[in-house]
């Protein structure tokens, strides 16, 4: 017997193409399937008024011209979630194995989303509440550098507490992302 795959049900409407993934893909598709199954996923979505970032953001690209500290909105991101985990203080914690109590962390570091040749990998930011935004600023152009080059660390992608993922660049208005645990 032949397995039917879902490319061959799907030809019957016009040209498909099957495209094979690479081991970063598979990996990353296997966890957040299994995320998606297993974690309950929340949206609450608001709307903030940036005009003053937006102008400051616009300043500092025009008075910056240092490459390695390339000026976005992310850092002000990192650094305001910085400051809701701390206020809210579940949002700083995980639910432990025995699924019976929770971990609550008292450090605070934030992954944010890179787009690479290879796929979607997190970088983490550690230690946010101790850093300026000039410094998360550097560093996160290093964490950046580094994903586009293959070269991020397990140090580099692990310890997050929370991720930003950012469609600045793709647009739209709202999107749920997937945890991706732990």
């Amino acid at each position: 017997d032949r397995i039917i795959s879902l490319s061959d049900s799907m030809s019957k409407w016009g040209l498909v193409e099957e495209i094979s993934l690479n081991l970063k893909q598979i990996r990353t598709g296997k966890k957040l399937y299994e995320s998606w199954n297993t974690i309950p996923h929340v949206t609450q979505f608001d709307e903030v008024d940036i005009t003053k970032l937006y102008k400051l953001v616009r300043l500092l690209k025009k008075v910056n011209k240092n490459e390695s500290s390339k000026v976005s909105y992310i850092p002000f991101f990192i650094k305001t979630a910085y400051y809701i985990l701390k206020n809210l203080k579940i949002f700083n914690s995980s639910l432990n194995t025995d699924k019976k109590s929770i971990i609550q962390k008292h450090y605070y570091n934030i992954g944010f989303a890179v787009d690479t040749n290879e796929g979607l990998v997190v970088p983490v930011i550690k230690n946010v509440d101790k850093k300026s935004i000039k410094q998360i600023t550097i560093e996160l152009n290093e964490l950046v550098n580094k994903a586009r080059k293959n070269s991020l660390t397990i140090d580099d992608i692990s310890g997050g507490c929370f991720t930003i993922s950012s469609l600045g660049n793709i647009g739209g208005a709202f999107f749920t992302p997937t945890i991706n645990p732990p």
